[in-house]
């Protein structure tokens, strides 16, 4: 790939999803990654495109890391390799481990121009501003839920047990939902979930059949020269009919010792992994409970941060660091065990991370949540949402709250 054609921002208001669907037709594997001009600590996503005909796996891209851009997922259940795990339950849609590949189309997007890197930028970007497709609108789909009520409750106070019993201080328990439906798009399903739920650290990536529809407001991991930059978040509550309810709400959320518990929990173990990969003595706490606004939910996040260890492989990060505290509990490989027993689908790239790798070193890897997976040649489809459990937890108000994180998916997908 060579060559930088620089262009005037298109005044086309549809030329993204253009871009998307042009890219559909000529790549096998893409990423578009949107911080949906949300502001956010440390920023969100950049707003980029990328695309290649050929893929690898982790292992392949740790020779890379440091060298060239790369774009990359990597899924929950890459924690057998970083830990003695297993994942038996049976998966809605098959992921691979990870998948990354080396951009042979480059396209960054910014206030009032695009930069296309292609050796045939000027061809390419014609073609996608005169690209068609035929828009038929996605099927409404019916969503089926992979644990019942009863199941979700008892599970609960299982946890509960193992909590009291000092085995672990919070984990993450999640509940997955499928969906079949082969003339499903992934491209509209993402813009849709755009407009019901523009997130921070929003992508659609395509792997082959498989389609990765991204709304997550959640930073795993950031890189930026010699700073670390993780931003767990544990704490959710819906957002106010008007500003007066949504201040009630958000300060119930601020003062609740239990969601504060949670999260404090996590920034600990993220500090603890950060350690790990840091140079000693420079993990700090940079905010503490931030409340922040989204399109449905404020939620509780903290930013920790440190200085970079000199000379670290990409697998060595990863290892120290995945899967995402948030997303598992404390401790980490205990829950990881307990998440095995008692989850009832394997969780594939829902809860793994996805981003962008630049040639220095740098990158930034979101946390797979709010998302939805679909197998293409299947049609077969599913998402998953999750709540912390700690030893004070209401089974009925965790199910109420993983319901309000579904709610824009199933908007989606059901045609609400």
């Amino acid at each position: 790939m060579s060559g930088k054609n620089t262009f005037p921002l298109p005044n086309d208001p549809i030329w993204i999803s253009k871009l998307l669907n042009w890219a559909n037709h000529h790549y096998p594997f893409f990423a578009y990654f949107t911080d949906n001009g949300i502001p956010y600590p440390h920023q969100g996503f950049k707003h980029q495109f990328y695309a290649a005909k050929s893929a690898f796996p982790l292992k392949e891209a740790t020779a890379i890391y440091g060298k060239q851009k790369m774009v990359g997922i990597i899924g929950y259940d890459y924690k057998n390799v970083v830990e003695k795990l297993t994942s038996d339950h049976p998966a809605p849609v098959d992921c691979p481990e990870s998948v990354f590949f080396l951009p042979e189309l480059e396209i960054l997007i910014e206030e009032n121009q695009i930069s296309v890197i292609h050796e045939h930028g000027d061809q390419l970007m014609s073609e996608i501003l005169a690209f068609s497709h035929p828009l038929i609108p996605n099927p409404h789909v019916l969503v089926t839920a992979m644990t019942d009520k009863e199941t979700y409750f008892s599970n609960i106070q299982s946890i509960k047990n193992h909590i009291i019993s000092g085995d672990l201080y919070e984990m993450n328990y999640c509940m997955g939902f499928t969906f079949e439906e082969k003339k499903w798009d992934p491209i509209q399903g993402f813009e849709a979930l755009m407009k019901r739920s523009a997130m921070p650290f929003s992508a659609l990536f395509r792997g082959e059949d498989l389609y990765l529809v991204c709304a997550s407001p959640e930073r795993f991991l950031k890189k930026t020269g010699d700073q670390w930059i993780a931003q767990p978040i544990k704490g959710t509550i819906k957002r106010g009919a008007n500003a007066e309810e949504d201040s009630i709400f958000q300060d119930y959320l601020a003062n609740s010792e239990k969601e504060r518990a949670e999260n404090l929990m996590i920034v600990d173990l993220m500090r603890n992994d950060l350690s790990k990969v840091s140079k000693v003595g420079s993990v700090e706490v940079e905010e503490l409970f931030g409340i922040y606004a989204f399109p449905k939910v404020s939620q509780m996040i903290s930013t920790v941060k440190s200085k970079v260890r000199s000379d670290l492989s990409l697998e060595t990060i990863v290892q120290a660091t995945f899967p995402m505290g948030s997303m598992t509990g404390a401790p980490k490989i205990m829950c990881m065990e307990l998440i095995e027993r008692h989850e009832d689908f394997k969780r594939g790239w829902y809860s793994g991370a996805l981003g962008y790798f630049e040639a220095n070193g740098d990158f930034d890897l979101n946390v797979v949540i709010r998302s939805i997976v679909f197998d293409k040649a299947s049609g077969k489809g599913y998402f998953a949402v999750g709540s912390a459990i700690t030893h004070d937890a209401d089974a009925e108000y965790e199910y109420q709250e993983c319901l309000l994180k579904s709610e824009a998916i199933r908007e989606v997908l059901e045609g609400f």
